[in-house]
């Protein structure tokens, strides 16, 4: 079996399907989605052609070494995220040819279910309380919001306290139900060891970036003052970008992107690498059902995995979308990554370059997303 063409093309709101095809009429699916980055991760998964066309498409590994290291250049989010999508197709072709699910591939499946969080949010503490409590109604054991805005290094006490209501808010709607809070890395350490000190007693399941990934010491340094697991990992790339975290114990729960941080074969290698530091997994997946497909057999094989997040379902986008029943996903039976693509309607779909938010303080200078 050669690989014959490879392909990639935006979707609307904001991702990036890969095809690629092979003498023997497999097509292998993947996703290179990199938000607001469309246009750029189409030309960096069609700079790969070469290395690929031609060769065997389930030497995995071999193709994976070659793009990562064939250039001087390595990691960052869009080689990455061009790998990562290449990748998910990969595997899909090798389940598909030997008529076997990814994760059977994998070593098989080490639990029967996939556990999922729901989103929630708002600004107001009633809106939170709404939210909160649909997401249980659903059947949601578990929820995500962010309940901070943009605030300033070191900030007063009213943001503490608009922070705590909305948590507050949330936890009296969902009752048991674990919430997880996330900071977008929005926040400086000092308000963020503040805000985790007024935000215990909520026992919130985990606080998720609460501060860049950038200062690994900083990361430490929170993770040090509370007794909430913090959870990072979304904007780290391959498992070097994550090694000096999981060295440093500097968060109880990793959350990489199976499309930016290489895909399902580097992400296996980043969660054993997080399973000798007794680390959960709980990969970022707020994008498009071929990176959720891609989370879903990595989530069945992996030991360490905790909980997902996800984005879209494919209502529109896959012949056979998943479903979330019980705060739990549907299990796709098909081999490869299990999903059938609706190619024409996804090729006939109009799109136009999503763009990121921008935020500014009250004074006019730029915040952090």
């Amino acid at each position: 079996m050669r690989i014959t063409n490879v392909e990639a093309f935006p979707v609307p709101p904001r991702w990036v399907f890969c095809k690629i095809e092979t003498d023997e009429g497999i097509a292998g699916w993947g996703e290179a989605s990199l938000e607001g980055y469309a246009s750029t991760q189409v030309a960096a998964v069609h700079q790969q052609r070469p290395i690929l066309v031609g060769e065997d498409p389930r030497r995995i590994e071999y193709l994976w070494q070659g793009m990562y290291r064939a250039g001087f250049y390595r990691g960052g989010p869009v080689m990455m995220s061009a790998i990562s999508g290449i990748d998910h197709a990969l595997w899909d072709i090798f389940g598909k040819s030997v008529g076997l699910p990814v994760h059977q591939l994998l070593g098989g499946a080490c639990r029967d279910k996939v556990r999922v969080y729901g989103g929630c949010g708002g600004e107001d503490p009633s809106e939170i309380a709404e939210s909160a409590r649909a997401c249980v109604e659903a059947g949601f054991t578990a929820m995500k919001f962010c309940p901070c805005t943009t605030t300033e290094i070191v900030d007063g006490l009213d943001v503490l306290k608009r922070v705590e209501a909305r948590v507050a808010a949330a936890r009296e709607a969902a009752g048991d139900a674990d919430i997880a809070l996330d900071f977008h890395g929005r926040i400086a350490p000092p308000m963020a060891i503040a805000l985790a000190d007024v935000l215990k007693p909520l026992r919130p399941y985990f606080i998720e970036e609460p501060v860049q990934c950038e200062n690994v010491d900083a990361l430490v340094r929170v993770a040090r003052s509370t007794p909430i697991p913090i959870a990072t990992g979304e904007r780290l790339y391959g498992r070097h970008g994550f090694r000096e975290v999981i060295e440093k114990d500097a968060a109880s729960i990793l959350q990489p992107d199976l499309c930016h941080a290489g895909g399902i074969t580097e992400v296996r290698k980043i969660a054993a690498m997080a399973e000798t530091h007794y680390m959960a997994m709980a990969p970022h997946c707020p994008l498009g059902p071929i990176a959720l497909a891609a989370c879903i057999q990595f989530a069945l094989c992996t030991p360490n995995f905790l909980i997902q997040e996800h984005g879209h379902l494919g209502e529109g986008y896959l012949k056979n979308p998943f479903t979330d029943t019980d705060g739990h996903l549907s299990i796709p039976e098909g081999p490869g990554l299990g999903i059938e693509v609706d190619e024409a309607a996804v090729r006939a779909m109009e799109w136009e370059e999503w763009q990121t938010p921008r935020e500014f303080q009250t004074d006019g200078s730029v915040a952090d997303w």
